[in-house]
Parts: structure tokens; C-alpha cells; sequence
């Protein structure tokens, strides 16, 4: 192709370029085009607008479009996952523990299997995969204890182009013997890790204490440390997801005010902190999050598959808390995006709150481009963002179609999307512009 050609692609087009939650009922939150063009240059926004117009324009300036129809489907931007686990891919939908015994049960001894490279590639390359048969374009993504782990997860995503936020797993006490390392081990590679991978093209890395009951006092230290020497890395970890874990937490650290505060008191909260669940917090802890513009994972579907409890949306979105959007595999149950949002619907129902198709979507995009502080690259088709977009298909199956017939405006197609939709609907996905992802004829 020319290089002065652009691409473009044409179909309806929806992007968020504000928070539904925190707009009045009369604020214009998002953009549709029923006919939309998005033209892309160089792996970045050029141009998003109403097809006809831009065409016309285009053809005005003397400038030639490359143009892919995609007419009846929806283009959206690429969705964002913001906690998961790549090693429990081949345990999930395991059967019948909670929280602490699926660490032990099913977690502990698949990543035991991660020291041997060959497997950890294998797994890597098929999760990475799978987001993009999904639809997820970026994903923060725990590794295991392995420093090879992280080779492979980066090497996988870096080969497809994705944007991709990981970690090795800092853990030296309350685990099998083969998964545990030492307070400076665990410093030492971290440190080393960050070094070769950092800000390589889309790469950013994340300090990645599992939880407090898998880290000594020490480690912990050390990674608050680490999060203090480098200004631009990320952290991750979980905090309050399960009841027994919260007991078992106090029992570990007695001096503490709460769980959240072990963290709180070594450092580990912050802008590019991401804490998974987030279920059992008080009003101080919530505050001190909002404080500090820590960041929580809603994982509604490993919430629900291991009986840990409901999110409390409302209340985050109240004290202007960032909140991203999350599948949390292998605990949760899907890499579609679609049932993520299906299934946090329900939890929020189940917690007496509602959420909107506009709310979920934005969650699932610029939101969760937001509580990675990833909003100025990634999450919406701004000018200059990156050009990371999928292409759904509302009509993907016959009971869809049936059902996006007795649909009568937006809000109604959305809902009926999030709620019976899968990676069947995803028609393609692209990354910087790139196609990594379409969807075969039946």
C-alpha cells in the first residue's frame, strides 16, 4: 500500500469520552456514529467521525482512503482486562473450592509447572490469544514466581503488539516450598526485570506481591521500595476477596488496622497500584483509596465461582475511586469481556445497585484505561491514541438477532450485548491498527 494511503475502517462506531456515573442526566458522556468512519495512520487515531462527511472530506484534501466495511457492525475500542492470571488458564472452570483452597488445590500446583520455559511459552501464546478472540486489546497479568514466566508473557504479547502490564510473583512464606523465594531474591529479579522490559514498545511491568499471607514483613518492605525507585512501574496484588482470608490476614500482621493498611504502611499504594476484589473494606479504607487514587479490579465472575462476595460499585464511584473492569482467570470463569459485564450486572443487582449498558462499556474501556493511568494512550478513539478497536457483530447468534430486533435505540442494543453476548460477537480485533484477530465464516 501507498504510504499515502490511509486505512480506514467503516461501520457504527462508539467510543466514552467521560464517566457516565459522574455526568448529569443531560451530559453527553460518549460519541455514535450510526455510519462512522475511523481512520487510523501509522498505528494511531487520525480521524473518528460521520463516514459521509469524512469521506468527503478526504476526497476534498486530495488524500486516498483504504477503506475496510465493516456496515452493520459496531466498532468500539479494544476492551481493557485489569487483573488476570496467564498461569491459571488451564484450571479454570475447576470444581468446588473457595478462595484459599483453590490456591492450594488447583493454583499452586499448576504454576509449579511454570519453571520449565517451553510450557510457560505454550501457555502464554494461547492466553494472549484468547484475549484478542475476546476482544481485550491490554490486560495487567500476573505471572508466577518464575522469572521466565514473565519472558514468555511479555515475549507473547510483544509479538501480537499488545499493550501488556505483568509481573513476576513476590511470595516466600504460606506456599509450596518450589513456588516460595526470598525477601531479596524476590527484590533482586524484580529489580532485574523491570531493566529488560519497562517501557519496551507496549510493555510496562508490575511489582506483584500475590497477597499479604504469601509475603513476609520483609518482602513486602522491600517492594514498597521498589514501587518508590521506579516512578512509572506498576503494582499489583489483591486485597479483602474473601472472608476467611481477611481473618487469616489479622492473625498475620496483628498490628494492623486492616488489611489494606499492611499495604498502606510499606508503601504499596498509589497512582498504577491495582488491587483485585476489594469486598471486605471499611469506610477508612475506602477513603485512603480514593486518597491515594488506588485503583480496584471488579472481578465479578471469580466472585461469584468462588463464593466470595459482592463489589460495591456505587460506593467507589461515590468517593471517586478508579475502578477497572476484570475477567480474574482462572478464579473467574471467562476471557470474554462480554460475560464479565454480564455477570457484574448481576453481582451489582445481587448488592442492590444497578448498572447501566453505558456504564459497563465505559468500565470496560476508557474506564478501566483510566485506573491504569493509561487514558492518554489507550480507551477511547481520541486523535493520536493508539489504535487499539474491535469490530462486534449484535447479531451473532439467532437468538441475538431475534432479540436486537425488538431492540429500539442504543441503550437497549448495549444491554442486550453485555447480557447474551460472548466472543461469538467478536468480528475482528486490531492492535496499532493491525488486524491480530477475525473471525472465520461458519
Amino acid at each position: 500500500m501507498s504510504a499515502s494511503v490511509l486505512r480506514a475502517y467503516r461501520a457504527s462506531i462508539l467510543h466514552f469520552t467521560a464517566n457516565p456515573a459522574q455526568q448529569g442526566d443531560d451530559a453527553q458522556y460518549y460519541e455514535y456514529f450510526g455510519d462512522g468512519l475511523l481512520v487510523i495512520k501509522s498505528g494511531h487515531i487520525r480521524d473518528c467521525g460521520d463516514a459521509k462527511e469524512l469521506l468527503a472530506s478526504y476526497q476534498a484534501a486530495g488524500l486516498s482512503l483504504d477503506v475496510t466495511d465493516y456496515s452493520g457492525k459496531l466498532i468500539m475500542p479494544g476492551f481493557i482486562d485489569t487483573h488476570t492470571h496467564y498461569p491459571q488458564t488451564d484450571v479454570i472452570g475447576s470444581y468446588g473450592t473457595q478462595l484459599l483452597d483453590w490456591l492450594n488445590t488447583y493454583t499452586f500446583p499448576m504454576e509449579a509447572r511454570f519453571a520449565d520455559l517451553d510450557l510457560a511459552n505454550d501457555v502464554a501464546n494461547f492466553f494472549c490469544d484468547e484475549l484478542l478472540r475476546n476482544g481485550t486489546t491490554t490486560a495487567m497479568v500476573f505471572a508466577t514466581v518464575h522469572e521466565n514466566s514473565i519472558d514468555a508473557i511479555f515475549n507473547a504479547a510483544n509479538s501480537r503488539d499488545m499493550r501488556l502490564i505483568a509481573g513476576k510473583v513476590m511470595m516466600d512464606r504460606n506456599a509450596p516450598e518450589n513456588l516460595c523465594d526470598t525477601a531479596q531474591i524476590s527484590y533482586q529479579q524484580s529489580r532485574d526485570l523491570i531493566q529488560k522490559w519497562h517501557g519496551k514498545d507496549r510493555l510496562s511491568y508490575a511489582i506483584t506481591p500475590r497477597f499479604a499471607p504469601t509475603s513476609t514483613e520483609k518482602q513486602l518492605e522491600l517492594a514498597g521500595q521498589l514501587f518508590a525507585e521506579f516512578d512509572d512501574v506498576y503494582l499489583q496484588s489483591h486485597v479483602a476477596e474473601n472472608t476467611d482470608e481477611v481473618a487469616w490476614v489479622k492473625e498475620l500482621f496483628p498490628w494492623s488496622r486492616s488489611y489494606l493498611d499492611v499495604y498502606d504502611h510499606y508503601g504499596l499504594l498509589g497512582k498504577r497500584a491495582m488491587y483485585a476484589h476489594c469486598i471486605y473494606l471499611d469506610e477508612q479504607d475506602r477513603q485512603r483509596m480514593a486518597d491515594t487514587q488506588t485503583a480496584m479490579a471488579f472481578c465479578p465472575t471469580s466472585n461469584l465461582f468462588l463464593g466470595s462476595g459482592l463489589f460495591d460499585m456505587n460506593t467507589a464511584q461515590v468517593m471517586g475511586i478508579p475502578v477497572g473492569m476484570a475477567t480474574d482467570v482462572g478464579g473467574g470463569t471467562s476471557f470474554s469481556m462480554l460475560q464479565t459485564l454480564n455477570e457484574a450486572y448481576k453481582v451489582l443487582q445481587m448488592n442492590e445497585q444497578s448498572l447501566s449498558p453505558f456504564q459497563a462499556f465505559y468500565q470496560a474501556t476508557l474506564g478501566s484505561a483510566q485506573s491504569l493511568q493509561l487514558e492518554h494512550k489507550i480507551g477511547n478513539f481520541e486523535v493520536g491514541k493508539e489504535a487499539d478497536f474491535i469490530v462486534l457483530d449484535l447479531t451473532a447468534t439467532p437468538l441475538m438477532e431475534r432479540r436486537m430486533a425488538h431492540t429500539h435505540n442504543l441503550k437497549e442494543q448495549l444491554f442486550a450485548l453485555m447480557i447474551l453476548g460472548s466472543d461469538r460477537n467478536i468480528q475482528a480485533t486490531y492492535t496499532m491498527g493491525e488486524s491480530r484477530y477475525q473471525k472465520h465464516a461458519a
